[in-house]
């Protein structure tokens, strides 16, 4: 398929994802990072240039992104702690039938996890490429963030969970060093077989533990994040926002000590012929 193809994709998602989700009268609202995110704030601002809107980005480009349509944006660490992102919009690398998400590519995976976490709901917005049964099907490693420090202990401990060749990212200079993320750290790209969902893990489909040498989605995704020196991975799994609500409004005594969810309530692919394919959680 040609660019254009693609590109066209993109803008289709971007504009029924924000059709379908975006409410002019929201206060705060996530802008993720990459490529489709530009045709998402596009669409926001025809939708609406509310002076009163705080977008919140993930990174560097996103907040360029949100300053060059004219909108307003808000660093995530001046939110005050009581605020709830009205929604999030962000892209995946890779989405399983579960909505399970792969994300990094770009090297923006701890500050995409905080704003989806701290999001009311997050929506996701694609092309058919990204658009999988399992993850780890089409794209090859799950991104690591890590502390510089940590990376000889990381990669060793990344081969003993099973993973056959983990690198090191560095830049498109290969003599300019490791690719640095907004917080100073490395990235590290592993990959592992494809993963299983929890429904194969019921199935009898492999254990998921490693002990197998099959991984779960959520079972691989705590024990890389157990490792020393591992700021965060970029599997976005478990609850989704409108699940972390429903546990909050449960739980009314540590509803404080419930975060959001991490993925998506809904994803929206574009198609090579013009449509858009969307996968809700109802759906999964």
């Amino acid at each position: 398929m040609t660019d254009s193809t693609i590109e066209s994709a993109k803008r289709a998602a971007a504009i029924q994802a924000v059709s379908e989700h975006f409410d002019p009268s929201a206060t705060h609202v996530g802008i993720g990072s990459g490529t489709t995110i530009v045709y998402v704030v596009e669409a926001i601002k025809e939708a609406s240039t509310n002076p009163h809107i705080r977008f919140v980005p993930t990174g560097y480009q996103s907040r360029q992104v949100i300053v060059q349509a004219g909108l307003t944006p808000i660093a995530f660490d001046s939110l005050s702690e009581d605020v709830m992102l009205d929604i999030a919009f962000d892209g995946a690398d890779e989405v399983d039938e579960e909505l399970n998400c792969i994300k990094g590519g770009g090297a923006c995976l701890f500050q995409e996890k905080l704003v989806a976490e701290r999001a009311r709901k997050f929506v996701c917005v694609a092309d058919y490429r990204k658009n999988q049964s399992r993850l780890l099907t089409n794209w090859p490693t799950i991104p690591i963030e890590v502390a510089p420090i940590s990376v000889p202990t990381v990669l060793h401990s990344l081969r003993a969970l099973g993973s056959p060749n983990p690198k090191l990212r560095t830049t498109l200079l290969a003599k300019s060093g490791p690719l640095k993320t907004d917080q100073d750290f490395f990235i590290i790209d592993a990959p592992f077989s494809t993963l299983l969902t929890t429904s194969d893990v019921s199935s009898g489909k492999g254990k998921g533990d490693g002990s197998d040498k099959t991984w779960e989605v959520n079972k691989l995704s705590r024990a890389i994040k157990e490792l020393t020196g591992v700021l965060e991975v970029g599997i976005f799994s478990g609850l989704n926002g409108t699940q972390a609500e429903a546990l909050r409004s449960q739980d009314k005594v540590n509803m404080n000590t419930i975060t959001g969810g991490q993925k998506p309530v809904a994803v929206y692919f574009g198609m090579q012929d013009g449509s858009v394919q969307v996968r809700t959680a109802e759906a999964s």
